[in-house]
């Protein structure tokens, strides 16, 4: 079975003036990450799109951070993309102003190579770009 080819997000061209292709775990991957850094309301036909973890910027380090943090991004990650991929795990680590999420995946399209589950890690905090 030959690999699928995704039209690159955000659209790009490449050095030989042709538009950015990705394979399934770059796309996929792409597609959480947008989840992750939208907030629900930015994007207009989709209201709902989005992590929300914005809005957790300036509240208090600690268990109860890293627990809405996580809730928010499996939520998320599960209601927009739950028909390419299925959470398996998602862990927050709070360490003084860096909060760093893990999340854990599997995805459901066919084609995508290598092993079954997939990690991406993203961090920032107050000041951090993500």
């Amino acid at each position: 079975m030959t690999a699928r080819t995704h039209v690159g997000f955000p659209l790009r061209v490449t050095a030989q003036r042709r538009t950015a292709l990705l394979d399934d775990d770059a796309y996929l991957r792409g597609l959480v990450e947008a989840v992750i850094f939208t907030r629900p309301g930015e994007r207009v036909n989709r209201p709902d799109f989005g992590s929300g973890i914005h809005q957790l910027v300036f509240a208090p380090s600690g268990g109860e951070l890293a627990d809405a943090t996580k809730a928010l991004v499996h939520g998320a990650i599960q209601r927009a993309l739950g028909e390419l991929l299925r959470v398996e795990d998602v862990s927050v680590e709070a360490v003084e102003s860096t909060l760093t999420v893990t999340i854990v995946y599997t995805p459901l399209i066919s084609g995508a190579p290598g092993p079954d589950r997939r990690t991406l890690t993203v961090s920032g905090g107050v000041g951090a770009t993500p």
